[in-house]
């Protein structure tokens, strides 16, 4: 009796287990026939067949979402790094953890490298504009040294000897004898007298009584 009563209790339980296989399998055969995305480009073959624009433009930033990493021609996925712009090899579709980490430590040594090359080329550029500084102020240096020694160079103006002769005189300077500018005031002197006595004074009329 006791095995007929758990028999009878046991059969509804076995009802609904069996109801509930029967009403899961059709929802498992449906998602084996419709297997969900293993990757981006899969995921934007599925994305292609959506019935509107909408939906397919949607669909594709879903996947581009859910998915990092791109298929590479030889087999396995890249991993493209806009910030450093450059691509890291990774095993699925997504970067594992491990992978990330050293996606992150080579971030890292690239923003190293920007800063140094960022301070090495100010450097440069400061070396450069005070080279440019010090050759200016050498050019500038050169032009009032040139222009110096051109006015140093410009002759002082020279008295005419003539002008230099009549100061002479005038200062009771001796003349060389022979000199034309000594002689000169004899010469005239003679030739006034030698007029005088070729051009006598005309006589006064002699007054009338």
């Amino acid at each position: 009796m006791s095995v007929i009563v758990a028999s009878r209790r046991a059969a509804p339980l076995l009802v609904a287990a069996a109801g509930f296989f029967l009403l899961t399998v059709p929802h498992a055969q449906a998602q084996w026939w419709k297997r969900a995305p293993v990757d981006f480009e899969s995921c934007a073959d599925a994305a292609e067949r959506s019935p509107s624009k909408a939906e397919k433009t949607a669909a594709l930033a879903d996947c581009n979402a859910k998915f990092a990493g791109r298929r590479k021609p030889g087999g396995g996925y890249s991993y493209y790094d806009f910030l450093q712009d450059r691509s890291f090899d990774i095993a699925g579709p997504n970067p594992t953890p491990e992978e990330q980490k050293k996606i992150d430590e080579a971030y890292t040594a690239y923003l190293a490298r920007e800063r140094r090359n960022n301070e090495a080329a100010q450097a440069t550029a400061r070396q450069q504009r005070e080279q440019q500084e010090r050759q200016a102020q050498q050019l500038q240096q050169l032009q009032q040294v040139a222009l110096r020694t051109d006015v140093a160079r410009v002759p002082l103006p020279v008295e005419r000897p003539k002008v230099q002769q009549t100061v002479a005189q005038r200062k009771g300077a001796p003349c060389t004898k022979g000199a034309f500018s000594c002689e000169w005031p004899r010469l005239s002197e003679s030739l006034n007298d030698l007029k005088k006595l070729f051009s006598p004074t005309p006589s006064k009329p002699a007054k009338k009584g």
